[in-house]
């Protein structure tokens, strides 16, 4: 790495198992038992599970029918996402004790930039175990972290170590780690992605700082030019503590696939009714109303419609979302409906300067 690239002093904490964790937590009974928040319906999907379920191969986004499958001895629990909220307060309170660049990615993980903080501690590893040491002690629970000179790293390296550890890449070693990566490993990567990449021969970091600019762009579109970089280990993006909401949604999985738009009116205007709510209770209106349908077969279909105005009111969004459902032909019965609203009129809000630190290597971490 160039020595004159600007160094921060990243880290990113994630919860381990936060939903199933919070509710053994709460449920001594359930310490130590394979438990799966969510799925218990014939059509539910896993949020989480402990470490315990995933042994088994259970976790989250799969069907509960799969996951009983898998661990038969799987017990089921009804999400309290009220409770989830309330814990990840606390956890967020911790973090601003050290630093107000604090950027939350969910309720279970977040970035902070502590290069500059307000302990005066030079040592962002000190820092990670002092927040972690807190979290167990102050609520209970474990969390693991990754430590480097930027998200992308440090979010790559806060899996290593899982679930209650932490792992810190230097300044140095930055490149090494990257190389050595399976391409799989890469935030940003999906599955087809790397599919496609382990087609032309990409399998590592390695591999992909092989190719040029050029080949990335051509096989990769867009995303090549930020492949390129990241590899290189450069990641400019800066922990943001005043995230823009971009969009607000509501969605519902039936127990039953529905054939019949008749029979959809219903369960839209019960997600209109939702997302109103959350558009009022968050105070932002928006402009674009985009209704998604899953099928089931699983194949996903979004179609939207930009108003000349801001709404939030819950007739003009169901409305909406009836004319978009009518706007063709359903190809197939369907097991998911949603309604988003984007294009907010939320305000970019003024967030506390940053600077960048232009260090040598031996920059201590």
């Amino acid at each position: 790495m160039s020595n004159d690239l600007p160094i921060r002093k990243i880290i990113h904490i994630d919860m381990d198992a936060f939903y199933a964790s919070v509710e053994q937590m709460d449920n001594p009974d359930l310490k130590g038992k394979a438990i799966a928040v969510g799925g218990g319906e014939k059509r539910g999907v896993i949020s989480a599970a402990s470490y315990e379920a995933r042994k088994f191969g259970v976790k989250s986004a799969m069907s509960g029918n799969l996951a009983v499958k898998l661990c038969p001895d799987l017990i089921f629990v009804k999400p309290r996402f009220n409770r989830y909220k309330e814990i990840s307060k606390k956890i967020r309170d911790i973090f601003y004790d050290y630093t107000d660049l604090v950027e939350p990615l969910s309720l279970d993980e977040a970035y902070l930039d502590v290069t500059e903080n307000k302990k005066g501690n030079p040592s962002a590893s000190l820092i990670a175990k002092e927040i972690r040491d807190r979290i167990f002690n102050e609520i209970g629970l474990t969390a693991s972290a990754g430590i480097s000179i930027n998200k992308f790293v440090a979010k790559i390296a806060s899996d290593y170590n899982k679930p209650n550890g932490q792992k810190i890449v230097n300044p140095g070693e930055v490149i090494e780690f990257l190389e050595a990566l399976d391409i799989r490993k890469f935030y940003g990567v999906g599955k087809v992605t790397a599919e496609k990449m382990y087609q032309k021969g990409i399998f590592t970091g390695k591999d992909l700082k092989e190719k040029s600019i050029e080949y990335l762009d051509k096989n990769f579109g867009k995303s090549g030019r930020y492949y390129y970089y990241i590899v290189r280990g450069i990641h400019n993006s800066e922990v943001k503590p005043n995230r823009i909401r971009k969009s607000l949604a509501a969605e519902r999985t039936f127990r039953e696939n529905l054939s019949s738009e008749i029979f959809m009116l219903e369960k839209l205007e019960h997600i209109a009714e939702e997302v109103s709510r959350r558009l009022n209770k968050s105070k932002v209106a928006g402009k674009t109303v985009t209704l998604k349908i899953k099928y089931s077969d699983f194949t996903l279909q979004t179609r939207s419609k930009t108003l000349p105005y801001f709404l939030s009111d819950k007739s003009i969004i169901l409305e909406t979302a009836k004319d978009l459902l009518y706007q063709e032909r359903l190809s197939n019965s369907v097991r998911l409906l949603g309604i988003s609203l984007s294009n907010l009129n939320t305000e970019t809000k003024k967030k506390p300067e940053q600077k960048s630190v232009s260090v040598q290597l031996s920059f201590k971490f």
